[in-house]
C-alpha cells in the first residue's frame, strides 16, 4: 500500500519569497522544503562553510605542506565507487598542482575488499610511500593504520563515514562525523572532505610563501576547476543536499553548463548522450555516476579515475565508451539477479509483518548486490541486504534501508547480539555493507529481521510518497519544466513531485513494460510515461508525477514522469 501526503508551505513564507523575487511556483516549493529567505538560495562560493571550520583540516594541511616541502612520496588510497573515484581525482589534481610527488592506489573489491585493509597497505608498501592519504574510507581501518605503522608509513585519514567506538591511530583524521567535530555539514561526501582539505592545504602553503609572486614557476592554482568532480561525487553518493552541498553541486553544474569541465566529465556526458550545457543533478546521479561506478562494480575503478585524470579528450572519450559498455553489462547482470531475487522472495512466502530481508545466491555478482538491494527495497519498501559469494567461504553483502531504520546502527545491534557473526561491517543510515561466513547467512537473516522489527515503527512499513500537491494546469508547460530543471534537487532536498487527477484519453504499452499515456486536465493536454508499470488506469486516474522535458527528433515538449498511478 502507498500513502500519498502533501508537504505544507506556510502562506506567509511563500508570500515573502515571492516578494523577494522568486517565481511563485518556486516560492511554494522552496517554502515547503524549509527555505524561509531567498538568501538561503545564494549558491555562490563565498557562502561555503570555511575550511577552518572542519576539525583537523588545518592539521592535515600542515602535515601535507611539510611533506611537500620535504619532497616526500604521497600515496592516495581511494574507494571503488563514484565518490571515491572523484575524491581520488580531486586529490591527485590538487596535489600535483601544488608540486607534490603523488600517486594513487585503489583496492580491487574482489580481492582486497573495501578501505585501508592490512592487505592493501602491504601492496602500498611496495611503492615505499612516506604518507598514505585515504579518501572516502579509513575511519574504521584500525588494523590498516597499524599495518602502515609497522611499515613505517604515516597515515592521513579523510573520510565521511560514521566512526566506530575506537578511531584508528593515524597521524591525522579529517571526518565531520568524528567525535568533537562541530562542522555544520555532517552530510558532506568523501569528495567534499578531500576538497576542503585541499583548500586548507593551499591556504597553508600560501602562508608559507610557497607560491611565486605574479605566477612565476609556482603559481597558486585555482581549485574552482575541481568543482565538477566534487559535484559528481556528491550527487552520486546520494548524500543529503544541505545548503553547503547544494553550493558545491550548483557550482559544479555551473562549470559544466559553461563547458569548463574535465575532459573525462565531458566524455561521460557524450557517452550518455546528454548535452552538458543543460546539465542537471539528475544527469550526475542517474547517467554519469552509474557509468563511472560500473568500472568498480565489474572491473577496476582505476579505469574510472584515469578517465577523470586525463586531459586528452580522445583518451577520455575512449575510456568513457568502455565505461558505457561496462554499464550496459551491469544492467544485464542486474536484470538477471533481480529476476532470481523475486523467485527467492516467492519461495520465502514473506508476509506483511516481515520487517527486514536478507537474500543470498551463490551465482550473484558481488559488484551488483548493492543495486539489487536498492531495487528490492524500492519494490517491497523494506530494508534489504543482498549477498554474493566472496573468497575463502565468506559472503559479502550490501544493504539499503527505508526511513525509520538506521542501517549501520542496526548492524551494530546485530553484532552485539551475535558476537563473531559479522566479520566486518560499516556504512551510513541508508546504505551499509556487511561481510560474514556463508554458513552464518541464515543466522544473520533471522537476527537482522528481528532487529528491523524492533527498530521500525509499523507505520514505517507503509510506503509514503510525499508530494507538493496539485500543479496548476497553466504550469503543465515547457517553460515550467525548464524552470524546475535548472534548480538544484536531490537527496534530502527532493525534486518536485506533484499529484493530480486526470482524464485518460489514450494509453498504450511500449516494449511490453512501459506505459505511455495521453492525459487531460481541464483544458490542458499532456503526454505521460510510467516505466516498468504494474497496473493500467481506467478512464480517470490519480497520478503522482514529475514534470519533465521530452526531447524527440530535436523537438522538446513537456511530459509527466509517473511515479505512482491509481
Amino acid at each position: 500500500m502507498t500513502q500519498i501526503t502533501t508537504r505544507s508551505a506556510a502562506p506567509r513564507v511563500v508570500w515573502q519569497l515571492e516578494q523577494q523575487g522568486l517565481h511563485p511556483l518556486l516560492a511554494r516549493l522552496y517554502a515547503s522544503r524549509g527555505i524561509k529567505d531567498k538568501a538561503e538560495l545564494d549558491y555562490e562560493l563565498k557562502s561555503l562553510i570555511p575550511p577552518a571550520a572542519l576539525t583537523h583540516a588545518g592539521d592535515a594541511a600542515q602535515l601535507l605542506a611539510d611533506a611537500i616541502e620535504a619532497e616526500a612520496k604521497l600515496l592516495i588510497i581511494g574507494d571503488y565507487d563514484c565518490d571515491g573515484a572523484t575524491a581520488t581525482a580531486v586529490g591527485m589534481r590538487a596535489l600535483k598542482a601544488l608540486g607534490a610527488d603523488v600517486d594513487f592506489l585503489l583496492p580491487d573489491r574482489f580481492k582486497l575488499g573495501y578501505g585501508l585493509s592490512p592487505e592493501i597497505v602491504d601492496v602500498a608498501a611496495e611503492q615505499s610511500p612516506d604518507l598514505i592519504i585515504t579518501v572516502d574510507n579509513g575511519i574504521a581501518s584500525l588494523e590498516g593504520v597499524a599495518r602502515a605503522q609497522q611499515h613505517g608509513i604515516a597515515t592521513l585519514i579523510t573520510d565521511h563515514h560514521l566512526p566506530g567506538d575506537t578511531l584508528p591511530d593515524a597521524e591525522c583524521i579529517v571526518n565531520p562525523n568524528q567525535p568533537g567535530c562541530d562542522f555544520p555539514s555532517k552530510c558532506i561526501a568523501g569528495v567534499g572532505v578531500m576538497f576542503y582539505v585541499m583548500l586548507a592545504l593551499r591556504a597553508e602553503l600560501r602562508e608559507r610563501g610557497w607560491f611565486s609572486p605574479n605566477g612565476g614557476e609556482r603559481p597558486e592554482p585555482n581549485f574552482a576547476n575541481l568543482l565538477d568532480l566534487v559535484a559528481l561525487g556528491t550527487v552520486a553518493d546520494v548524500v543529503k543536499l544541505d545548503r553547503n552541498n547544494r553550493i558545491l553541486v550548483s557550482q559544479g553544474l555551473k562549470r559544466m553548463r559553461a563547458s569548463q569541465m574535465q575532459a573525462g566529465i565531458a566524455a561521460l556526458f557524450k557517452a550518455a548522450g546528454r548535452d552538458p550545457k543543460r546539465a542537471t543533478a539528475f544527469d550526475l546521479g542517474f547517467l554519469l555516476g552509474p557509468r563511472l561506478n560500473a568500472a568498480g562494480r565489474l572491473a577496476d575503478m582505476r579505469l574510472g579515475v584515469e578517465c577523470l585524470l586525463t586531459d586528452d579528450p580522445a583518451r577520455a572519450l575512449n575510456i568513457a565508451q568502455q565505461l558505457d559498455n561496462f554499464n550496459r553489462e551491469r544492467r544485464e547482470i542486474e536484470a538477471g539477479m533481480q529476476e532470481q531475487a523475486l523467485h527467492l522472495l516467492e519461495s520465502m512466502a514473506l508476509d506483511d509483518a516481515a520487517a527486514g530481508i536478507a537474500l543470498f545466491d551463490e551465482g550473484w555478482h558481488e559488484g551488483v548486490v548493492g543495486i539489487l538491494a536498492s531495487r528490492i527495497k524500492d519494490k517491497l519498501h523494506r530494508p534489504v541486504f543482498a549477498f554474493a559469494p566472496g573468497e575463502g567461504g565468506i559472503i559479502k553483502g550490501s544493504g539499503r534501508s527505508i526511513p525509520g531504520l538506521h542501517l549501520r546502527d542496526a548492524l551494530d545491534l546485530v553484532a552485539k547480539r551475535q558476537p563473531g557473526l559479522l566479520v566486518r561491517f560499516g556504512g551510513h543510515a541508508m546504505a551499509a555493507g556487511a561481510t560474514l561466513r556463508e554458513g552464518d547467512f541464515e543466522r544473520f537473516s533471522q537476527t537482522f529481521a528481528e532487529v528491523a522489527r524492533e527498530l521500525l515503527d509499523p507505520a514505517d512499513l507503509t510506503r509514503t510518497l510525499e508530494t507538493d500537491g496539485n500543479l496548476e494546469g497553466g504550469y503543465l508547460s515547457l517553460e515550467a519544466a525548464r524552470l524546475l530543471e535548472n534548480e538544484i534537487w536531490g537527496q534530502g532536498f527532493p525534486a518536485p513531485l506533484f499529484v493530480d487527477e486526470f482524464d485518460v484519453e489514450q494509453q498504450r504499452i511500449l516494449k511490453e513494460k512501459h506505459l505511455k499515456l495521453r492525459l487531460r486536465k481541464g483544458n490542458s493536454r499532456i503526454d505521460a510515461i510510467q516505466f516498468n508499470f504494474s497496473t493500467q488506469p481506467g478512464g480517470r486516474t490519480r497520478l503522482a508525477y514529475r514534470l519533465a522535458i521530452n526531447e524527440y527528433m530535436g523537438v522538446e515538449s513537456p511530459q509527466l514522469m509517473v511515479e505512482y498511478l491509481e
